[in-house]
């Protein structure tokens, strides 16, 4: 396949429009996956492809919460743990899996990522609530949960960042600013265990990763600057209805 200095620069737009919508909302892999998938490469190695492309972003976004990582301290081991374990498991069941069963899932895949970053906001009250009324801390049901969670992101990962700060509000961590922190923890950790198995398997298109990795981290920084003057409401919507059209797209002209 020959690729163009035209190609490289979309990856590099993309990568940065990803660092800064993850920045300020989460959801940049609705963009990063279909720019992959557009410039050739198989829907298996677009993922695994784009999964490393973001995980310097999602290190900048955690070198930002180091005061918070100190005092949280041994908390984070828990979360910590099943992330490495759940990423672990979702990336050696895509390698396992293989690339026929993952492009037959890929509109599946959006449709419920979509479906899940759209109500986080909800479920984040509803588990705040719940948690309230139980007053308990990691039960065993919403450990479950959160693990099923941790392997998703290994597997796909698209709105992981939304999905696993209401799964951590889940088991117990009902304080914003600790559940936050330890959201850029465990979709780093996740991340870097996929990342570690994926280089393994040999599924990685690295010159396309590289762009990207550069690229998302530059959005990553200029999002962290914009949050405060763009309307999240807005983008929100913005990557929902983005993310039902690549749902339908998909669906009805697969991949």
């Amino acid at each position: 396949m020959t690729v163009g200095i035209e190609t490289y620069i979309i990856l590099a737009l993309a990568g940065v429009l990803a660092g800064v919508v993850n920045a300020i909302a989460g959801g940049g892999t609705f963009f990063t996956f279909p720019v992959l998938i557009w410039v050739g490469l198989p829907p298996l190695v677009a993922n695994t492809t784009n999964m490393v492309a973001l995980l310097p972003a999602n290190l900048v976004a955690l070198a930002a919460y180091r005061p918070q990582l100190r005092h949280l301290g041994r908390k984070c081991l828990g979360p910590m743990i099943l992330a490495a374990l759940g990423g672990t498991l979702g990336a050696t069941m895509l390698l396992v899996l293989g690339a026929q069963v993952f492009a037959g899932l890929v509109p599946y895949l959006i449709g419920f990522s979509t479906i899940l970053f759209a109500t986080a906001p909800r479920l984040r009250r509803a588990v705040l609530a719940w948690g309230r009324n139980t007053g308990q801390s990691w039960p065993i049901l919403p450990i479950l949960v959160f693990f099923a969670f941790t392997v998703y992101g290994g597997y796909f990962g698209a709105g992981l960042g939304q999905i696993m700060l209401a799964a951590l509000i889940l088991i117990g961590f009902d304080d914003l600013h600790e559940a936050n922190t330890l959201k850029n923890l465990v979709v780093f950790s996740v991340s870097l265990v996929a990342v570690v198995v994926f280089g393994f398997g040999g599924s990685v298109s690295w010159h396309f990763a590289l762009v990207m990795m550069v690229s998302s981290s530059i959005g990553g920084y200029l999002g962290g600057r914009l949050a405060l003057t763009v309307p999240q409401s807005a983008l929100r919507v913005a990557i929902i209805c983005f993310g039902l059209f690549l749902t339908s797209y998909y669906a009805l002209v697969g991949i």
